[in-house]
């Protein structure tokens, strides 16, 4: 009994991960960022990329928010 349970709990879980747009929004994360030059810690927030590198604090993007947004294609 408790197999068939889990057996469609992981079908339903197949279903939403095809259906990740529709059913998933990112709200906030924050995730460690190994760069060229050292680690930077990027967060994406209320719709808002940051980072704490010295490029990003000047220019408001960087190459490491740019590579999130690349990774994260069509999740955002």
């Amino acid at each position: 009994m408790m197999e068939s349970a889990l057996v469609r709990k992981m079908q339903k879980a197949r279903q939403y991960a095809e259906e990740k747009t529709d059913r998933v929004k990112f709200l906030r994360f924050e995730v460690e960022f190994q760069g060229n030059n050292g680690l930077h810690y990027v967060r994406y927030e209320a719709g808002q990329w940051l980072c704490d590198c010295r490029f990003f604090q000047q220019h408001g993007r960087c190459s490491h928010t740019m590579a999130m947004e690349i990774i994260l294609d069509g999740m955002l």
